[in-house]
Protein backbone atom coordinates (compact mmCIF):
# COMPACT_ATOMS: atom_id res chain seq x y z
CA UNK A 1 0.00 0.00 0.00
CA UNK A 2 1.18 3.49 -0.75
CA UNK A 3 1.69 6.04 2.18
CA UNK A 4 -1.14 8.66 1.54
CA UNK A 5 -0.66 10.89 4.26
CA UNK A 6 2.78 10.39 6.30
CA UNK A 7 5.76 12.14 3.71
CA UNK A 8 3.35 15.08 2.97
CA UNK A 9 2.83 15.62 6.82
CA UNK A 10 6.82 15.18 7.73
CA UNK A 11 7.54 17.81 4.32
CA UNK A 12 4.96 20.13 5.14
CA UNK A 13 6.34 20.34 8.85
CA UNK A 14 9.79 20.84 7.87
CA UNK A 15 8.47 23.02 5.24
CA UNK A 16 7.11 24.86 8.31
CA UNK A 17 10.36 24.46 10.03
CA UNK A 18 12.18 26.09 6.65
CA UNK A 19 9.94 29.24 6.61
CA UNK A 20 10.55 30.08 10.58
CA UNK A 21 14.32 29.77 9.85
CA UNK A 22 14.02 32.26 7.03
CA UNK A 23 12.30 35.03 9.00
CA UNK A 24 13.28 34.37 13.06
CA UNK A 25 17.24 32.57 11.98
CA UNK A 26 17.76 32.92 15.75
CA UNK A 27 15.14 30.26 16.79
CA UNK A 28 14.32 26.47 15.95
CA UNK A 29 11.24 25.41 14.95
CA UNK A 30 9.81 23.78 18.52
CA UNK A 31 11.10 27.00 20.34
CA UNK A 32 9.21 29.18 17.96
CA UNK A 33 6.05 26.70 18.64
CA UNK A 34 6.61 27.16 22.50
CA UNK A 35 7.12 30.52 22.34
CA UNK A 36 4.01 31.30 19.69
CA UNK A 37 1.79 28.78 22.26
CA UNK A 38 2.73 30.79 25.53
CA UNK A 39 2.23 33.94 23.42
CA UNK A 40 -1.24 32.70 23.28
CA UNK A 41 -1.98 30.97 26.72
CA UNK A 42 0.27 33.89 28.66
CA UNK A 43 1.19 30.49 30.73
CA UNK A 44 1.71 27.23 30.95
CA UNK A 45 3.37 24.12 33.21
CA UNK A 46 5.37 22.10 31.77
CA UNK A 47 3.00 19.10 31.42
CA UNK A 48 0.62 21.39 29.53
CA UNK A 49 3.57 22.05 26.92
CA UNK A 50 4.19 18.52 26.83
CA UNK A 51 0.85 17.42 25.72
CA UNK A 52 0.36 20.46 23.38
CA UNK A 53 3.78 19.37 21.67
CA UNK A 54 4.46 15.87 22.51
CA UNK A 55 8.47 16.18 22.71
CA UNK A 56 10.31 13.87 25.10
CA UNK A 57 10.40 15.57 28.39
CA UNK A 58 14.60 15.80 27.73
CA UNK A 59 13.66 17.49 24.25
CA UNK A 60 11.38 19.90 25.88
CA UNK A 61 13.63 20.26 29.03
CA UNK A 62 16.55 21.44 26.42
CA UNK A 63 14.24 23.56 24.43
CA UNK A 64 12.90 25.89 27.85
CA UNK A 65 16.54 25.80 28.86
CA UNK A 66 17.45 27.35 25.81
CA UNK A 67 14.64 29.97 25.88
CA UNK A 68 15.43 30.54 29.14
CA UNK A 69 19.05 31.04 28.52
CA UNK A 70 18.43 33.70 25.99
CA UNK A 71 16.15 35.20 28.70
CA UNK A 72 12.85 34.87 26.75
CA UNK A 73 11.11 32.78 29.37
CA UNK A 74 10.77 32.07 33.44
CA UNK A 75 10.00 28.90 34.74
CA UNK A 76 8.52 28.93 38.29
CA UNK A 77 7.59 26.84 41.19
CA UNK A 78 3.51 26.65 40.89
CA UNK A 79 1.96 27.98 43.40
CA UNK A 80 -1.00 25.55 43.14
CA UNK A 81 1.88 22.83 43.26
CA UNK A 82 4.89 22.85 44.25
CA UNK A 83 6.31 19.57 42.36
CA UNK A 84 5.06 21.60 39.09
CA UNK A 85 6.46 24.11 37.12
CA UNK A 86 4.84 27.46 35.40
CA UNK A 87 6.66 28.30 32.10
CA UNK A 88 6.19 32.30 31.07
CA UNK A 89 7.03 35.21 28.37
CA UNK A 90 9.32 37.51 30.05
CA UNK A 91 9.36 40.82 28.36
CA UNK A 92 11.53 40.35 25.52
CA UNK A 93 10.31 36.73 25.43
CA UNK A 94 7.28 38.63 24.81
CA UNK A 95 8.12 40.86 21.87
CA UNK A 96 10.35 37.42 20.45
CA UNK A 97 6.48 35.73 20.06
CA UNK A 98 4.30 38.21 19.56
CA UNK A 99 6.55 38.78 15.95
CA UNK A 100 6.67 34.76 15.60
CA UNK A 101 3.23 34.06 16.18
CA UNK A 102 2.61 37.37 13.71
CA UNK A 103 4.84 35.19 11.40
CA UNK A 104 3.30 31.97 11.48
CA UNK A 105 -0.59 33.53 11.26
CA UNK A 106 0.51 35.12 7.97
CA UNK A 107 1.35 31.25 6.96
CA UNK A 108 -1.64 30.05 8.32
CA UNK A 109 -3.79 32.91 6.73
CA UNK A 110 -2.08 32.19 3.33
CA UNK A 111 -2.76 28.36 3.83
CA UNK A 112 -6.48 28.87 4.48
CA UNK A 113 -7.22 31.43 1.92
CA UNK A 114 -10.31 29.72 0.30
CA UNK A 115 -10.72 26.96 2.78
CA UNK A 116 -14.26 26.51 3.67
CA UNK A 117 -15.16 25.39 7.36
CA UNK A 118 -16.02 22.09 6.52
CA UNK A 119 -12.31 21.09 4.92
CA UNK A 120 -11.28 22.50 7.86
CA UNK A 121 -12.50 20.50 10.27
CA UNK A 122 -12.17 17.34 7.65
CA UNK A 123 -8.33 18.36 7.72
CA UNK A 124 -7.94 18.48 11.79
CA UNK A 125 -10.10 15.50 12.17
CA UNK A 126 -7.57 13.62 9.79
CA UNK A 127 -4.73 15.00 11.75
CA UNK A 128 -6.23 13.84 14.94
CA UNK A 129 -6.32 10.91 13.65
CA UNK A 130 -3.01 10.17 12.82
CA UNK A 131 -1.68 11.70 15.85
CA UNK A 132 -4.09 9.31 17.78
CA UNK A 133 -2.59 6.43 15.79
CA UNK A 134 1.06 7.17 16.63
CA UNK A 135 0.55 8.35 20.33
CA UNK A 136 2.42 6.07 22.39
CA UNK A 137 -0.82 5.02 24.57
CA UNK A 138 -1.48 3.01 21.49
CA UNK A 139 1.66 1.69 21.57
CA UNK A 140 1.45 -2.23 20.58
CA UNK A 141 -2.35 -2.70 19.91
Amino acid sequence: MRLELIFGIHRTTHRIGLYIARHTADLSQAEAHILCHLAESDKATIAELHRAFAHRRSTLTSVLDRLAGRGLITRETSEKDRRSFVVSLTRSGKSKAAKVHRILEKLEDEALRGADRKSLKAFAKILARVEESASEDRAGR
